[in-house]
């Protein structure tokens, strides 16, 4: 049976766990000080949790004057969590057990032959083969959480019409369906930007934890996430992508043969950057020809621009920059409606390209209004790669009742 993401009103219990699980450790009077709960009432439930191994007594804190206190902390052998990425480029497997401890992490890349059905059942081999090297049973863990390209239906754990797959069969995809059925473990669904956006929340956890946050992915298509005072926003639909859309020029070019003219995914992703390298290599214009003398101008790939530029071309860097000046445009635009404190921009752009992800950032700033008096923090994340894949298995861990 899958997890539905619902969202019920949380006991005592789940708020004290998740607020024990965030600090890491914490005594009985930090507890007391947050929470409108008697000293007996927090006793018994404190000593329940341990009882069902919840928590574990981790040790005694700092005396203030009289007997040194009992620390908690979560139970990290509780149970345990898959966190999978599916992405257009590649595919990622983490596992984590309750504290969120990376115990292995997996890779592969999204070709051709890579249908929801082989997805799904290299994942299930996989996660056999975890669980046989960490010597677990299946019941040990506790669900696998799923953040994939949108638009999805998080209800009913499909993934409905994703755009540029290298392999057939992606649309209408029940995804944690057919998990359930090929591991017997419970799943639930959240799109990409979302899980990474908690995901790296989650690495910033502590008293000065940002609650407003803006997550940005520039790969093969745009992606964004928005947190405020700590929750994701979701809209009516679930359109992540949605970002791509945005115009930033009204007489510009489209990507394809749909979506809007002028729009931000036509300067902004790995598919624009490829289609004005060929376009401009047809022209005669650039050096990657003469880079890779064996490429041919349709033969010109994102790897092909990479490769270009780590042998110092030029024309690849400035190819690159020219798209970081529209991005910071775009980012310009989502942060003057929204007033994140804190930006994380991934993918394959930002990523690949030093100079894409400063120019974007210097653009986005001049363009941000109130700057400086408002100055959000930009940074590529703390787990990057990994936050999606943390992010999805967090999100299942949250979806539990105790």
């Amino acid at each position: 049976m899958d997890i539905q993401p619902k969202r019920p009103i949380p006991s005592t219990k789940k708020t004290v766990y998740e607020r024990i699980a965030d600090q890491g450790t914490v005594s009985k009077a930090e507890l007391l000080a947050s929470y409108s709960l008697t000293s007996s009432t927090l006793t018994r439930l404190l000593d329940e949790m341990v009882a069902e191994g919840l928590l574990v007594v981790s040790g005694l804190g700092r005396s203030s004057g009289g007997r040194r206190p009992i620390l908690y902390e979560i139970n990290a052998d509780y149970g345990y969590f898959f966190g999978l990425e599916l992405s257009r480029r590649y595919s990622a497997l983490g596992f984590f057990d309750c504290k969120m401890n990376p115990k292995s992490f997996t890779r592969w890349r999204m070709d051709e032959a890579m249908t929801p059905g082989q997805l799904v059942g290299h994942a299930a081999a996989v996660i056999r083969s975890i669980l046989a090297d960490h010597r677990l049973e299946p019941q040990q863990v506790l669900g696998i959480g799923v953040g994939a390209v949108g638009p999805l239906d998080r209800a009913s754990g499909t993934i409905l019409r994703p755009l540029n797959f290298p392999a057939p069969g992606w649309t209408d995809v029940p995804i944690c369906g057919m998990l359930t059925e090929k591991t017997g473990l419970p799943s639930m669904l959240e799109n990409g930007a979302n899980a990474a956006l908690i995901g790296e929340q989650w690495s910033l956890r502590g008293e000065e934890m940002p609650q407003h946050m803006l997550y940005v992915h520039a790969g093969v298509g745009l992606r964004s996430s928005m947190m405020s005072y700590g929750q994701i926003v979701h809209g009516s639909v679930d359109m992540e992508g949605s970002i791509g859309q945005m115009i930033i020029q009204t007489d510009g070019p489209r990507l394809h043969d749909y979506g809007n003219y002028g729009a931000l995914e036509a300067y902004v992703s790995v598919q624009a950057l490829e289609k004005k390298a060929r376009s401009d290599a047809k022209l005669g214009r650039g050096d990657l020809l003469q880079i890779n003398p064996a490429s041919t101008v349709d033969g010109i790939s994102y790897d092909t621009l990479l490769q270009a530029l780590s042998k110092g071309s030029g024309y690849a860097e400035e190819l690159f920059v020219e798209s970081a000046r529209y991005f910071g445009i775009g980012l310009a635009n989502l942060i003057n409606v929204f007033h994140p404190e804190k930006i994380i921009l991934g993918g394959a752009l930002v990523n690949s390209c030093e100079p894409f992800y400063q120019t974007a950032i210097e653009i986005a700033r001049k363009n941000t209004y109130y700057d400086p008096v408002y100055r959000p923090d930009f940074s590529k994340g703390e787990l990057r790669e990994d936050a999606v894949a943390t992010g999805a298995a967090l999100i299942v861990r949250k979806s539990l009742t105790y």
